[in-house]
């Protein structure tokens, strides 16, 4: 059985803005983000990890390194681009309310109708082509450490849409589990390689501090 660990990265200056950052979008993690990573560690440093996977955008590859250091046994890091963020085109680096104004329909459908959104209106990745990119990954990461624990750190928008793809949710639907807030850690696992169970969805329980809105994605 491989249990993997799916961290979405630390907050970042523009995620407290409420700005798209998207795959090629990237801001400073907050000053308190380490802290947070620190807080996590703690809280899972009595597993021990084969492997730590992340995505190579900044924020994310500075949590899993973040993270790693604190560990009781320090795993391998392994930087894929195949977990990387949508592609988010005109959407990065606007405020949300600028790309509600702009781009209603898109903005609306992104958030709550993945099986509407079209990605092409702004020039960036759709459901469908993030699943089919990740998901390839992934089960190569469980095929190279069954019986092991894995963690693999990414990004909101990604990890939503990639999980309950694995979790068999249907592409309308993969938004109604909730979002997923920074530092936060959801646990999946696999006896096969090809089905996956839930055990955890965005567990914050060891952060110091109330989630705002500005924490989910």
């Amino acid at each position: 059985m491989t249990k993997l660990y799916f961290i979405r990265h630390g907050k970042t200056e523009w995620n407290l803005e409420s700005r798209y950052q998207g795959a090629g979008g990237d801001s400073p993690l907050l000053s308190q983000s380490y802290d947070e990573m620190n807080q996590l560690a703690q809280h899972i440093k009595t597993v021990k990890f084969s492997h730590i996977y992340a995505s190579p955008i900044k924020r994310a590859r500075l949590t899993a390194v973040t993270i790693a250091r604190q560990l009781k046994r320090r795993p391998p890091i392994s930087l894929l681009s195949r977990l990387e963020e949508f592609n988010l085109g005109k959407m990065e680096g606007m405020k949300f309310d600028d790309v509600k104004r702009l781009y209603p329909e898109e903005f609306d459908n992104f958030r709550n109708h993945p099986d509407l959104y079209q990605s092409k209106v702004i020039g960036g990745e759709s459901y469908s082509d993030v699943i089919n990119r990740m998901t390839p990954a992934v089960l190569s990461i469980v095929q190279n450490n069954p019986d092991d624990n894995v963690m693999v750190v990414s990004h909101g928008a990604a990890l939503n849409a990639e999980m309950n793809h694995l979790l068999g949710t249907p592409l309308a639907d993969l938004r109604k589990r909730g979002g997923l807030a920074n530092t936060s850690t959801t646990i999946l696992e696999s006896t096969d390689g090809k089905t996956f169970k839930l055990l955890k969805w965005n567990d914050t329980s060891y952060l110091n501090r109330k989630l705002d809105k500005t924490d989910l994605v």
